[in-house]
This record gives C-alpha cells, structure tokens and sequence, in this order.
C-alpha cells in the first residue's frame, strides 16, 4: 500500500493536462523503505468508513476484499520468525528512519492485532476465504498472548528481569529471548512509576529496547492489544511522567531520545533525528487524537482535555507546525527543506486537528 502519491500532470490536446497519481511504495522514499504501516491503516480505516457511514457495498466490493486478502497473505505468509509478531526494517512506519527499531517494533504489532480484528469483521465469509479466517484468529490469539506476556514492563516485571538467570536450553525456560539483566538502562530504574507500566518498544532475542513508543501504547490501549489492567497502567504512566511525555506541547513520540554515541551509532548521525527532535523524542500534535481515543475508552477524558488545553494556547499562534523540538516541547522544529519545492509535488494544506468522530471510531476499534 503506498505511502505517498505525487501529482504528476499529463499533457493533453490543444495544450490541456490531466492529472494524475503516481504513488510511491517505497521506491522514492529516504531509504527506500517500503511502508508496512500504511496498509494496516488502510485495514482500519476501511473498517471505520463502513461503521459510520453504514456504507458496507464498499468493502464487499470483489477489488476491495481482494485489497485486504492481499495485505493479509503478505503479513501471515509463513517464514523464518519464530514469533507471531510481524518482523520489519527500520524506518517502516511513522518513524520512517533509521531509530533502531528494525525487528518487531511495538507501534506495527498494535496495528496489525488491530488491522486483523477489522479484517474478520469485513472480509466476505466462503469456501474461499475460510481458512483465512481461520488464521487471522490463530493469529491474534498468538499475537495477543505474546504482546501482552512479553512486551509488558511494570515495576514487578523489571524486578523479575533484573533477577533473570541466562543460558537457559530448555522449553521451559523462563528467559525465553536470553535477555542479559544488564540491558536494564540506568534511567529505567528510577523513571518507572511505582502505579503503571508500558509495552516496551521492540523485543528480539537478547534483546530488549525499553524506550516508551507513544503511538505504539496508545493503539495497544485503542485495539484492546493490552488488558484492562494494562490499558489503564499506561495511562497511569502517561499522568505520573506528565513532564516527560507533555511537557509544553503533547506528545513524545518517544523517550527518551537517543544521545551522544547511541544517536551517532543508531541513527548513523542523522541530522535530522538530533536529540529530542523529529522522531527522535520530538513532540507531535498530531498524536492528540490517539491520546484522546485512549483516554474516551479508558474513562480518563480529563487526561485528554488537559493536553488538548495545552495545545489550544500555541497550535494556531505558532502556524501548525508538524512537530516540536527539545526535551518538554518548547520550540518550534528545526527549518527542513521546503515541500514546496519538491519536484512534481504538491502539497495541500491541511491542519492537523482533532476530528469529530473520535468516539465513533472508539466504537468501531475498542
């Protein structure tokens, strides 16, 4: 599912153009990375179009089943990976460069448990299509399990880690990926709220990565990917590190931002991803919406509306910027080129605002 679409304008007679989409998979991105997330989007979307409208001819018609059956084959084909969670490179998503999340990044497992909930919701039920359904439910039974026993952080879980015995060659072993206890970042150990917990970023064997991926909880909280209890452990982190994760203007994107020798080796030095800015702990509006959806469903709106009233005061004043640099969200991004000057392109202009169904789309999602 492509990422993005250029505006390419075809000449015609009598000197007239037509305007068409050229959309982009992969091929022209920084990096070339072809987007995972879009498709599950699309998935969740479609979904959310025919619960309000009430509109279902659309995703009945036989193009658009084929749409879901095919991003559903490429993500349950079976492969090497011994875990139910989807393995990506980096940069396939919302941080759509080098951050270090390669491998089973928490925001794609989200939204593929939520993109295969609304697939068996829409997909037309026959001889063809049976044993799809059959493995999109083994699938999320497994997705769920694995998320929620392994991805978890607590307080409790970071005592059990911290305890972990290694080079256990059994079945039942107890530190199943041979996590070293040393992996335990300093900042960790006093940063984790004594009431709260998150899903940690990233898991692979020997290999934890315990930084806090925003939209990656948020959307465990949204698909019901966490438990009750998880669900409202998140928020009870989000309120508790309200500085860290707010500040001036809602919401990291991550924390804590990569520094020193950890940015200049994960994000190869990237001047772009500089230290609590633009992916890399930047603040970004636009996660709002989430949040909100999160906090209607957790029966927390009163953590919403304080965000949002911190947003009112600046958004409009400060001309929407995309997102905001430094450790609380103070200043306005660094300058990057102009989109407007990109070749072919053009960009409409939109504003990132919080849309008027976002407890319509809590139905259909939760």
């Amino acid at each position: 599912m492509p990422a993005s679409f250029k505006v390419r304008a075809v000449p015609l007679d009598d000197n007239k153009f037509e305007e068409v989409l050229d959309p982009d998979f992969g091929e022209s991105a920084i990096g070339r990375v072809a987007p995972v997330d879009s498709g599950l989007w699309w998935i969740i979307l479609l979904r959310a179009y025919g619960k309000l409208t009430g509109d279902y001819a659309l995703q009945e018609r036989v193009d658009v089943q084929t749409g879901i059956k095919l991003i559903l084959k490429l993500c349950l084909t079976d492969g090497f990976d011994m875990f139910p969670s989807l393995l990506v490179t980096d940069g396939s998503c919302m941080i759509d460069r080098r951050m270090g999340i390669h491998g089973h990044p928490l925001e794609i497992q989200a939204l593929f448990y939520s993109a295969l909930r609304c697939s068996r919701e829409m997909i037309v039920v026959n001889d063809g299509s049976k044993n799809l359904v059959k493995a999109i439910n083994n699938r999320l039974s497994a997705l769920s399990f694995h998320i929620r026993e392994y991805y978890w952080v607590d307080m409790n879980k970071i005592n059990e880690i911290y305890r972990y015995k290694t080079e256990e060659y059994s079945t039942e072993a107890t530190n199943k990926f041979n996590i070293y206890p040393e992996q335990i970042p300093s900042w960790l150990m006093d940063w984790i709220p004594e009431e709260g917990g998150y899903m940690i970023g990233n898991l692979q064997p020997a290999h934890m990565d315990f930084r806090f991926f925003t939209l990656g909880n948020l959307w465990s909280v949204v698909s019901s990917l966490g438990t009750p209890k998880h669900n409202e452990a998140i928020l009870n982190l989000i309120e508790a590190k309200w500085d860290d994760l707010v500040g001036n203007m809602p919401l990291k994107i991550c924390y804590p931002a990569l520094e020193c020798e950890d940015w200049r080796i994960i994000t190869g030095s990237d001047p772009k991803n500089t230290p609590w800015s633009y992916h890399n702990g930047g603040s970004w509006p636009t996660l709002l919406w989430q949040f909100t959806l999160a906090c209607i469903k957790m029966d927390r709106v009163e953590l919403a509306q304080k965000a949002i009233a911190l947003a009112e005061k600046r958004l409009q004043v400060d001309h929407w910027p995309e997102y905001y640099d430094t450790r609380t969200g103070k200043f306005h991004r660094k300058a990057i080129p102009s989109l407007s000057n990109m070749d072919g392109c053009r960009v409409p202009n939109i504003k990132n605002s919080l849309g008027e169904h976002t407890e319509g789309v809590l139905v259909i999602l939760g």
